[in-house]
């Protein structure tokens, strides 16, 4: 195991300054002390108490990080601003029998976040209709039209899920027809909310609630809090059950790990507690979906929300109907929800062949330019009938190809736009550059957060659109490449790679920004039986030197320096990744999921 005193980041962590996808590597620092408090505090192995160290977890917050609670960690829903006006409003509305709708995002974190709220609606006794709109049609968040549709089905109160804070213009709209708008939301903001009944986002200017990690439905789950709380004191629960909002945990965790949101403080408490709701897959829609994608019920993981659920929902607001991810959370009809789910199922298919062309298109387009290894500080590619729902996917995809930000733009010709999605690396702030896009002039829309972001252009704008981001990002590039390295928590042989070590290490879960999976590295080993599957993934098994070996694979990289030296049968490598499960056939054993490998002899 690797000494446990480390303090502080040190390039080149087993002599490694450049790997195969040329970034340094670097021993997670954990103080000394701060690992032995957590030994004897927690009862934990070095290499564990190193780990959880290396997280920042304080010694006396220990506990609360391995096993949260609700009890502990939830937030006053008082403690965001405009909560109280919110839950005022909502059920000021519903006692007064006025129609309530919720407009919801077309993504997993939407769909999550409507659902929670139709449960609720529905326990009190009363429908919640949905409206999301259609991403092709309508675009991303709430419009003039879609106020204008509701308005006309008789509603008289919208409550925005997962958008709207920064619709000030359509909110405008909707209270000048005469429709009382709250907004519920986690994506940065202007200074000047939206003139309505309420705003609630942790990220809005003055909030000090502290939460701004929290998904839209973990906001939605706090103030599904907040509702019951109103209610209560309105004395509506007199004589009825008061709906108990820690069954719809599976939701809230969701939406969390979906929306790739830091897993730390009450929003951890949130994804770990409704990974064990989600395991007992009592929500029809969840339940029926896992079954489409042939998985068996069991423990809940990330992967399950991640991998396995999550691009399905997304899938229909992706290249199919909107509001099919929202209706399939939100169902109690078992025959409905396998009807949902094998459409979902169906269109993610056809997502993922859409999204392999467009990413191999982009690919040879971008390569063609050099605009990847030509020094800029981002790509921005574009092209003809790319279908917007999986530009944003394509984006994350030729991210982690490149290391640099990467901006994907779908081309309508026939309308004269441009929908585009970016992915960008930690130390580079996209959303800000986007937003000063669109405040000069150059986008037709436009905003986001540090991570990702979404624009409209004009076809003919893209070019002055990619030398206004690099001009703007020049400045952050060099601090990001510094940055950008492999973290590793502990250096194992292969023959320690086991289901003991991975079910130790399984404590810290869920695992996410903030809370990164474990990574471990092993030293002097040889990839033998490599083979290329599709998808350009290469499975091997890593020999170390005492003839120890753990089967291992690593993800679309047969084209790249480290696909080519696996297939290769390359010996004496060093190699980091993370452990995985691998039941196969009932084996319980592991797999080693590898990330990154370097030669010591090329890697200074």
């Amino acid at each position: 195991m690797a000494d446990g005193a480390a303090t502080g980041l040190t390039p080149g962590f087993l002599d490694v300054a450049r790997s195969l996808s040329g970034r340094a590597w670097r021993q997670r620092p954990a103080e000394a002390s701060l690992i032995r408090a957590h030994m004897q505090g927690l009862g934990l192995s070095e290499p564990l108490a190193r780990a959880l160290a290396a997280r920042g977890v304080a010694a006396e917050a220990g506990a609360d990080f391995l096993e949260p609670t609700l009890k502990r960690l939830f937030p006053d829903p008082s403690a965001f601003m405009d909560m109280d006006a919110a839950a005022e409003a909502i059920v000021g509305a519903l006692t007064a029998g006025e129609a309530i709708h919720v407009f919801a995002d077309y993504d997993v974190d939407g769909a999550s976040s409507a659902a929670l709220l139709v449960r609720w609606f529905r326990a009190m006794g009363s429908a919640l209709p949905i409206y999301v709109p259609d991403r092709l049609t309508e675009g991303y968040g709430p419009s003039p039209l879609a106020f204008d549709r509701l308005k006309a089905s008789g509603a008289d109160l919208v409550i925005t899920v997962d958008c709207g804070a920064a619709a000030n213009e359509a909110i405008a709209h909707a209270c000048a027809i005469g429709l009382k708008v709250v907004v519920i939301d986690h994506h940065l903001m202007r200074e000047e909310p939206p003139q309505c009944l309420a705003v609630v986002n942790p990220n809005r200017p003055g909030d000090t609630s502290g939460q701004g990690n929290l998904a839209a439905a973990g906001v939605v789950f706090v103030l599904l809090a907040a509702l019951n709380r109103e209610a209560r004191r309105r004395g509506l629960f007199d004589g009825r059950a008061e709906p108990d909002i820690r069954r719809w945990l599976d939701l809230a965790a969701l939406g969390a790990i979906c929306d790739v949101t830091a897993l730390t403080g009450f929003n951890r408490a949130l994804a770990g507690l409704g990974l064990g709701v989600m395991s007992g897959w009592g929500n029809p829609g969840l339940k029926a979906l896992l079954a489409v994608a042939g998985s068996e019920p069991g423990p809940a993981k990330v992967n399950h929300a991640g991998f396995i659920l999550g691009p399905r929902i997304n899938a229909g607001g992706r290249i199919g109907r909107a509001d099919l991810g929202a209706r399939l959370l939100s169902t109690d009809d078992p025959d409905e929800a396998r009807a949902l789910a094998e459409e979902l199922d169906a269109l993610n298919v056809a997502r993922r062949e859409v999204e392999r062309e467009v990413t191999e298109t982009a690919i040879r387009r971008v390569e063609a330019t050099g605009q990847h290894v030509d020094g800029s500080a981002v790509v921005v590619v574009g092209g003809e009938d790319w279908h917007p729902g999986v530009v944003g996917i394509v984006a994350g995809r030729l991210r982690e190809r490149w290391r640099k930000p990467v901006v994907v733009v779908g081309i309508d010709a026939v309308a004269g736009v441009g929908k585009g999605s970016g992915r960008s690396q930690p130390g580079m702030n996209l959303g800000r550059a986007v937003q000063g896009a669109w405040r000069d002039g150059l986008l037709m829309a436009g905003g986001g957060h540090a991570m990702a972001a979404g624009l409209t252009v004009r076809p003919d704008g893209i070019e002055a659109l990619r030398d206004y981001l690099n001009a703007a990002m020049a400045g952050e590039q060099g601090e990001a490449e510094a940055q950008d390295c492999v973290e590793i928590d502990v250096l194992i042989d292969p023959g320690a790679a086991t289901r003991t070590l991975l079910e130790d290490f399984e404590r810290l879960a869920p695992f996410g920004p903030g809370n990164p999976e474990p990574s471990f590295a092993l030293v002097g080993v040889q990839a033998r039986e490599p083979v290329q599957m599709n998808g350009g993934h290469v499975r091997c098994r890593l020999v170390g030197a005492d003839g120890a070996s753990v089967r291992a694979i690593a993800w679309r990289c047969a084209d790249l320096p480290l696909g080519r030296s696996l297939l290769a049968g390359q010996g004496g490598l060093s190699v980091v990744g993370r452990l995985k499960a691998d039941d196969w056939n009932g084996r319980r054993g592991v797999q080693f999921e590898i990330e990154d490998a370097a030669d010591p002899r090329m890697s200074i």
